[in-house]
């Protein structure tokens, strides 16, 4: 099991990219959670096993057709154990 910090910048608010990701995340069985920040990036925590994580990361690149990213930074972090679903913070 892995977590990663990711910051993803580029046309991520205001375009559904939360919906995608929460539905990228129950479709490759990662938890975590993700949040829209004040100066237009993306923030999200995501844990699970790294097939799994990459799987979601490709997912979250392609997007809707209305979001384009630009960069994501990609940081592990320590685990949360117990953690239950993939959710959206506001």
């Amino acid at each position: 099991m892995y977590r990663y910090h990711l910051l993803v910048a580029g046309r991520v608010q205001g375009v559904g990219f939360r919906y995608i990701t929460q539905h990228a995340a129950e479709k490759t069985s990662v938890t975590g959670w993700v949040k829209n920040l004040y100066n237009g990036d993306v923030e999200i925590e995501v844990q699970g096993l790294e097939d799994n994580i990459a799987n979601f990361i490709t997912l979250i690149r392609k997007g809707n057709g209305f979001s384009s990213i630009e960069n994501i930074d990609i940081n592990m972090i320590d685990l949360i154990s117990q953690e239950k679903g993939f959710k959206i913070k506001y």
